[in-house]
């Protein structure tokens, strides 16, 4: 059945074919409710009386929905409409490995690349109990991301992998149930170039004949040629069946002898003489890619079975030489160990994250063999990543879009982290993420103990929490002291008994060096509270030692976990770290087998703001270099309120930039933070937020932006409070707020006028901030996240009649520009959009939002655009190309010794 362009399956509308199959055809699509393209497969329509494939249609979509892995191509959505079944699938932009080929073998790095990336893909299938059956190069596409392993229509239930069985064994499926193949014994299935010799034969096929096919594959990418041929299918059935192919060392000199051992051992007419699992396959693509196999140097070809013979023989004749040399050895002493650096650089084209809420995505697996960062990719959606120490690739884990603050559980197998107000947890060899709890607004990172345990913090503003890592509701096991100024409780380690714990407690309104901020160690039953240290930074237990970063170095100082007392002095074991003081952390983690991994920064972290056209074109720089916090122009685009922070006590300042005479001045002067300036419509006054001393509330004070007239205090409540604008005849400001009790802003009005009481604009269950009030009067825009996702949203003001979503969602703030015939915002992939507004001050109506720029400074929530809507005010950035790799240290511990 041919689907013409413009069908609509459900909210799917077809535009375009993009092939057909024995199992299906495949078209393009667009999903009219997200605005994204999808690939939908259909069952052909002369198959639809058949119950066989109806069944074999519908184990595709379990097989495929079971599987989250970033080589796998992931399944969205599942539907019938008028008899007719259809799949949703990732559409996935790129070029086929089979039309790659055709242009001949590929380079050794490309080969390495993607044959470990399908590799990961069987490995994950095959431990799912799934042979795909139909592995050729028509089903790999190469995409921007990695290759992706597509179409199981073919694929098979099987034994799962380290269940105990053979992988030959019965195919059950459901677990209980066994059900009638939809192969009938002795049919061939499949195709043929690529068939294991067990599958041409009509027997079972297990994972190992996925290896098979995969090992063709390898073949054919690394000499350009197919390894079976034949004029028919009777002949190319033979080939398989009884000769080998060409060495790969006649037709390709220069390829690694251990590569060619792989993909011979792997095409091995018996099952049992080939790898018996992917994961081993992918083991030894790895080894070879890190440079275990170089042209020239002999390479073993013994199988692993004989191998394993001789190494019975040759540990024996090792033992008698080992007695007779052993008192020898124990006379010796040993080297000391040494201490080794390397660095790890971001993966190509996916810049590492560590700035401002990602500044505590660097973490090390306790065994030290996996590192996870963030990590920014080609669609400018950030993730986490892992990378293994012994492997020169890097790779997204799938379903960890947004996620911040990781954490490893103490097996080294599975990863916490925050995402969409939940903690979550995953495994990144492959699997969905997982929900244990839910989180509030901006929680903080917390630690795994080996008894099932979570300690967290579930916001900025919040104690240390506790909760079961098999979910439930989270429950505190630190209380703030709001008497004493403590405003919060974060960056839980668990120590060495898994008991107790240490964590910081802060204040957001002192500086770095006070007394405020201080280490303690607190215990899961709440009834521990001591103070250590003062500090403020992130601290952890590794080698008897806590680690924490001072000055801007990560120092260690001995520790009796016992006694729980700290003995000597700090030493410095790293400089130049990279330190947010506004999230009191240092970007770094400790393993507990010695590996310290961290990123450096250059000592002078400052930069300056520059203009940028509509284009993303940088026109000049303004100011100089500065820890930019918030920029703001004012009116008449003559001045700058800018918030930079002071690293000598981590506190927020604003200053008055006159940007015509190129001076400075600062605005006010208080020992606590002061921070979003917002300029009254005639330019002459500014409002603020400034932090309270005692609690972790802020107040909002208006103050003449010139001649250093006195301020005056407009709100104090028990509250959180940012103002986001003005209306322009002056009579509102809009601020943001939450509390304590409720932790998702909503959007509130403060009037100049009357008895000045604050009134709710937008409270509801959805978080709703950033009001901007359109130059008219007659419109507000705002971001929501009330449809799960954060978007710009425009209502009528004050009468909040009707509501209009603009753009696709992952927006961060809006601004009105040209006298409000057009609406800027800018989204979390760093992209400033413009929409032209074309409707009146009764009807607002818009055109399709277009996309003017992509920058890296966007992501920095820095800046500002000029009323005309032509320039952009922006962190001037230093080129992607520059930022620090993340510094590795193994045996980190033999430096206190020198």
């Amino acid at each position: 059945m041919t689907v013409e362009a413009g069908t609509l399956l459900g909210p799917y509308e077809i535009v375009a074919p993009i092939g057909a199959g024995g199992m299906g055809e495949v078209y393009r699509a667009r999903d009219t409710r997200l605005d994204r393209q999808v690939a939908v497969k259909l069952l052909p329509s002369h198959l639809s009386s058949s119950s066989d494939f109806k069944l074999r249609f519908e184990r595709e979509a379990r097989v495929i929905s079971s599987f989250n892995h970033p080589n796998i191509c992931t399944l969205h959505d599942v539907g019938e409409k008028d008899g007719l079944g259809f799949l949703v699938m990732e559409y996935c932009e790129g070029e086929s490995l089979a039309s790659r080929l055709a242009r001949g073998p590929l380079p050794l790095e490309q080969v390495l690349r993607i044959g470990t990336e399908i590799a990961s893909a069987l490995d994950r299938a095959h431990h799912g109990g799934i042979v795909h059956r139909d592995l050729k190069p028509g089903n790999i596409m190469l995409t921007k991301g990695g290759a992706k392993l597509l179409d199981f229509g073919l694929a098979k239930p099987s034994v799962a992998i380290g269940s105990g069985a053979h992988p030959s064994g019965p195919s059950l499926m459901d677990g209980a149930t066994e059900q009638k193949p939809l192969t009938a014994e002795g049919a061939i299935v499949g195709t043929f170039q690529y068939m294991a010799p067990e599958q041409l034969e009509g027997s079972d096929a297990d994972a190992r004949s996925d290896i098979f096919a995969f090992g063709a594959i390898l073949y054919e990418m690394t000499t350009g040629r197919r390894a079976f041929e034949g004029k028919t299918k009777a002949s190319l059935i033979a080939s398989i069946l009884d000769r080998q192919p060409q060495p790969i060392s006649e037709i390709q000199p220069l390829a690694p002898p251990a590569l060619e051992r792989v993909i011979r051992t792997a095409m091995a007419k018996d099952p049992d003489d080939r790898w018996q699992t992917a994961h081993d396959l992918l083991l030894e693509l790895r080894w070879i890619a890190e440079g275990g196999s170089q042209v020239g140097l002999a390479a073993p070809v013994v199988a692993r079975r004989k191998m394993r013979e001789r190494v019975a023989w040759g540990l024996a004749a090792v033992a008698l030489v080992a007695a007779s040399t052993v008192g020898a050895l124990l006379l010796r002493k040993a080297p000391p160990p040494r201490t080794l650096r390397t660095q790890i650089n971001p993966p190509a084209g996916a810049p590492f994250r560590f700035e401002i809420s990602d500044c505590g995505s660097l973490t090390i697996s306790p065994d030290g063999r996996r590192v996870t960062f963030a990590a920014a990719g080609d669609d400018g959606v950030t993730r986490l990543w892992v990378r293994p120490l012994e492997s020169l690739e890097a790779k997204a884990i799938a379903g960890t879009e947004s996620g911040q603050f990781p954490f490893w559980s103490p097996d080294s197998r599975f990863i916490a982290f925050f995402a969409d107000g939940k903690l979550k947890k995953i495994d990144p060899d492959g699997g969905p993420a997982l929900s244990i709890c839910d989180v509030e607004i901006n929680p903080r990172s917390g630690s795994w103990s080996r008894d099932g345990v979570i300690i967290f913090s579930p916001s900025s503003v919040t104690s240390v929490h506790r909760v079961a890592d098999s979910g439930g509701k989270p429950t505190p096991v630190t209380s703030l002291d709001a008497a004493a100024g403590e405003t919060t409780h974060r960056w839980a380690s668990f120590l060495p008994d898994q008991k107790h714990f240490l964590y910081l407690v802060g204040a957001h309104s002192a500086g770095t060096r006070s007394e405020k901020n201080a280490i303690y160690i607190g215990s899961i039953d709440g009834k521990t509270r001591k103070l250590l240290f003062y500090a403020r930074s992130n601290v952890h237990y590794a080698a008897g030692h806590l680690l924490w970063v001072r000055d801007g170095a990560i120092v260690a100082q001995r520790f009796d976990a016992d006694a729980m007392k700290l003995e000597g002095d700090p030493i410095p074991v790293a400089s130049s770290v990279r330190y947010t003081a506004g999230f009191f952390h240092g970007t770094f983690s400790v393993s507990d087998e010695g590996t310290l991994v961290y990123t450096s920064v250059a000592p002078d972290q400052r930069v300056p703001l520059a203009w940028f056209d509509r284009s993303g074109r940088k026109i000049s720089s303004l100011g100089g270099p500065e820890l930019w916090a918030e920029a703001e122009l004012s009116p008449d685009g003559k001045h700058l309120a800018a918030v930079l922070e002071d690293p000598a006590v981590g506190t927020l300042d604003i200053w008055i930039y006159d940007l015509e005479r190129g001076s400075r001045s600062k605005f006010a002067f208080s020992p606590v933070s002061e921070y979003s300036p917002r300029w009254s419509p005639d330019g002459r006054t500014i409002v603020f937020a400034r932090d309270l001393e005692r609690n972790n509330w802020s107040d909002l004070y208006l103050k003449p932006a010139f001649g250093g007239g006195e301020e005056q205090l407009l709100l104090a409540s028990e509250a959180t409070k940012f103002p986001t604008g003005w209306s322009p005849d002056g009579k509102y400001i809009a601020f943001d707020s939450f509390t304590t009790d409720r932790l998702k802003p909503d959007i509130w009005l403060l009037p100049l006028s009357g008895d000045r009481k604050p009134v709710p604009f937008l409270r509801g269950d959805a978080s709703e901030s950033g009001l901007k009030i359109s130059p008219d009067g007659k419109w507000a825009s705002y971001t929501s996240d009330e449809t799960g996702t954060v978007q710009v949203t425009v209502t009528s003001f004050p009468e909040k009649q009707g509501r209009s979503v603009i753009g696709t969602g992952n927006a961060t703030a809006s601004k009105w520009s040209r006298g409000g015939r057009e609406l800027l915002y800018g989204t979390g992939a760093g992209e400033l959009y413009a929409v032209e507004v074309t409707g009146d001050a009764s009807r607002f109506e818009t055109g399709v939002p277009q996309l003017l720029f992509k920058s890296r400074s966007l992501l920095t929530g820095v800046g500002d655009i000029s009323a005309d809507g032509e320039r952009a005010l922006l962190l001037d950035l230093p080129p992607e190309s520059q930022s620090a790799p993340i510094t590795v240290v193994t045996n980190w511990a033999a430096v206190l010794e020198r």
